[in-house]
């Protein structure tokens, strides 16, 4: 609930009608629009080449030596898988950094919060930039392995909005670990022991169907299982009845990460 209020010419105050104010929300962005404007450059070439060289290695290298996965090309198979590794990596680490940053450093969201946007509006644009980000982010793998031999089709116009429902999920889970470290350290933990486990068995290099039945039942509940499950199917045009169960857990990710992050950071951010 916002916390602050309109008055009539009377004095007297008016209630908000809206929950999340579109001002309030532009406003937020336009200022990380600004900001980005000036490192867009380091962050573009870190958030597109690290995905991309995993795509060559594994995609072309490990590709002379097994030539399908699962009936399926090897650069095709982990082109698209890849796509969710980007997303990952471009939304995971700036919600805890660049959170944690200009919370606890720079005191940027202080500074905000004494303008008419409230902690909701502030953390939710924060979360719905990086998620965008993330979206254009994803595409570059899919383009490389197009330059490798993986084929147009009309499903990939969905691999942008997939990675935004995903990024805003794993933005929103970086700014919940923001929130509740000590320190800016605490990230190692979150990055090791979550993060790698995360991509590693989220089927972007192998079959989850291949893993031992215990971890292979937790890589279902995997929310990047998911995303490179419906990346995957809609860039080598499978798309089912099933890829609607693998948008709803996305969906649901990113609803739950959202609120917690919400509440979590929106507690300290007015303690």
């Amino acid at each position: 609930m916002s916390t602050r209020a309109a008055l009539t010419p009377a004095g007297e105050p008016l209630r908000r009608v809206k929950r999340l104010e579109p001002a309030a929300l532009a406003g937020v962005m336009s200022r990380d629009v600004v900001i980005f404007g000036r490192y867009w450059k380091a962050t573009t070439f870190s958030s597109v080449m690290q995905p991309t060289i995993y795509l060559l290695a594994f995609g072309l290298g490990f590709g002379t030596l097994v030539k399908t996965i699962g009936h399926v090309k090897t650069v095709e198979y982990v082109g698209t898988g890849v796509v969710a590794t980007a997303v990952l990596f471009s939304s995971a680490f700036p919600g805890m950094f660049n959170t944690f940053v200009r919370w606890q450093f720079q005191r940027t969201y202080d500074a905000m919060l004494a303008a008419p946007v409230d902690t909701e509006e502030l953390i939710t644009a924060e979360v719905l930039w990086i998620s965008m980000r993330a979206g254009v982010y994803g595409v570059a793998p899919l383009l490389v392995g197009v330059a490798f031999g993986l084929e147009l089709v009309w499903g990939m116009l969905l691999v942008p909005l997939i990675g935004v429902l995903t990024g805003f999920g794993f933005a929103a889970f970086g700014v919940l670990i923001a929130a509740v470290a000590k320190t800016i350290d605490n990230f190692n933990y979150v990055t090791s022991a979550v993060l790698t486990p995360m991509f590693l068995f989220a089927g972007t290099f192998f079959p989850v169907s291949r893993l031992p039945s215990g971890v292979h039942a937790i890589a279902l509940v995997n929310p990047l299982y998911h995303c490179v499950a419906l990346v995957r199917d809609a860039s080598l045009d499978h798309l089912t009845a099933a890829d609607l169960g693998h948008a709803a857990v996305l969906l649901g990710f990113a609803l739950l990460m959202w609120r917690l992050a919400v509440w979590r950071l929106g507690r300290r951010l007015i303690d």
